[in-house]
């Protein structure tokens, strides 16, 4: 009786989780369908006086303006999404950072794969920026079973880009960890035809950032056991379901309006036909069958093997945002707020307060302790947020107080907590208010005024 009683809550968590996510994701496709027909009919009430090409010429110049406006200095700053995220160009006019890039003239939204693996964005905004067609990698395209190139970027966004021409990076959830994988490739020298370096990222910043994992794959349906594969019955194997569905069908119009960045997988229907959809259904090809997709990347083992490889380098300036929405009252950790929770997150955020990792599996690492993974956003664990601390401890420090961090250093990570839930600061700035100025104004007036290299090298900081 007591099994059954679990099963039905467990189905019952699963159901309404769904019914959210999925209203969540009409509601952020029909407000940009909306704003973008708004867009079409202000635009047919304007003359025409360019012809039929008008619209296509008018990007492409837009886009020769825009580059040619970041050549020089100062650095242009680059927001990267996290995971379902997108760029500029992807769902009409929508901003994923809710508008944050208007605050400068010189910053790029690169749009990347939504669900692609840590590595695979990683090398889709190396690309994005230099230009040339994605290049995956030889050995790991063979590893994972897709194609090793992908995208082809006619001309890059920031061609430029060296060490005497370096970029400030912002990312927000796994995005920052796509920014420290592409940093670790660039001191790997790992593009081909490219003299590459670590010193080509001039600081770092992450907002809500994945930088230790989060417990949240695990109520998401990952196993907790090893953090790689998911469980028969979750809300991530109906997302993969989804997922596949929409790729096989390779609506042109849908793709090119919203892409979970798959291509490289080559899952359309004229390639794989209906045997290759019951493959791809079945877990029998694919990423989700290989791995190679984002959610592996933040469990916490999948997080530990990631950092296990990643630096923290000593010319590169790192800060970092960690939100919470939770707090202690006798000993339990509850939600800090009611009305300031986003529906999206509520039920996740109460469930990882209380998690606990199961009894039968080994811990993902030694002094692992529950009750450090309380705190939480409603997507990440605020402990995850700080710096990278797993499976080593980078330096970091706590910041209080922004004016008496001056001057900076590099090769720590400065970080603030504040409260905020996962989505705080994007998509809707209205949530945000008055804070969402005061946060994006602060990271881009430290990009442009506080953040000075030296030139005198050091070793990067290794474990």
């Amino acid at each position: 009786m007591a099994r059954l009683s679990i099963g039905v809550l467990g189905l019952t968590e699963l159901f309404v989780s769904t019914a959210v996510h999925v209203l969540f994701g009409f509601y952020i496709f029909s407000t940009a369908v909306a704003s973008d027909l708004s867009q079409v009919l202000t635009d047919c009430l304007k003359p025409n006086v360019f012809g039929l090409g008008a619209k296509e010429m008018e990007e492409q110049r837009t886009t020769k303006e825009k580059v040619a406006m970041l050549e020089g200095s100062p650095p242009p700053i680059v927001l990267v999404h996290g995971i379902f995220g997108f760029g500029k160009g992807r769902l009409g006019g929508l901003s994923y950072f809710a508008g944050a890039e208007k605050k400068d003239d010189r910053v790029l939204v690169p749009d990347l794969g939504s669900l692609t693996s840590i590595h695979d964005r990683a090398r889709e905004l190396f690309y994005y920026l230099k230009g040339g067609q994605v290049d995956y990698g030889e050995e790991h395209s063979r590893t994972f079973g897709h194609s090793q190139f992908g995208k082809i970027y006619d001309q890059g966004h920031y061609p430029s880009w060296n060490e005497q021409h370096p970029i400030h990076f912002v990312g927000h959830s796994a995005g920052v960890q796509v920014i420290r994988v592409l940093q670790q490739m660039l001191a790997d020298k790992a593009f081909s035809g490219y003299d590459t370096s670590e010193d080509w990222v001039m600081s770092v910043t992450s907002l809500s950032g994945a930088l230790n994992g989060t417990t949240r794959t695990y109520y998401d349906g990952m196993q907790p056991e090893c953090g790689r594969s998911m469980k028969p019955i979750c809300l991530l194997q109906l997302c993969r379901l989804g997922v596949i569905v929409y790729d096989w069908l390779d609506i042109a119009w849908f793709k090119n309006y919203y892409n979970f960045g798959f291509d490289h997988f080559q899952m359309g229907w004229r390639k794989t036909g209906i045997t290759g959809l019951a493959d791809l259904l079945l877990g029998n090809t694919g990423p989700f069958a290989s791995g190679d997709w984002i959610l592996p990347d933040l469990t916490l083992q999948g997080s530990l093997e990631l950092n296990s490889r990643l630096c923290t380098f000593p010319n590169t300036f790192y800060f970092s945002y960690a939100t919470k929405r939770t707090r202690r009252i006798f000993g339990l950790t509850v939600p800090s707020s009611i009305l300031g929770i986003h529906p999206l997150l509520f039920v996740r955020l109460l469930q990882m307060c209380q998690w606990h990792f199961p009894t039968n599996a080994s811990p993902p690492y030694k002094g692992y302790r529950d009750e450090d993974w309380a705190d939480n956003d409603g997507a990440l664990n605020t402990i995850s947020m700080t710096h990278p601390r797993l499976p080593f401890e980078h330096p970091s420090l706590l910041v209080v107080d922004d004016s008496k961090c001056h001057p900076l250093q590099p090769g720590i990570w400065y970080y603030k907590i504040i409260e905020a839930d996962h989505i705080f600061f994007i998509v809707n700035r209205e949530r945000a208010g008055v804070q969402f100025d005061l946060l994006y104004d602060g990271i881009f007036q430290r990009c442009r005024k506080h953040v000075v290299r030296s030139s005198t090298p050091i070793l990067p900081i290794t474990h």
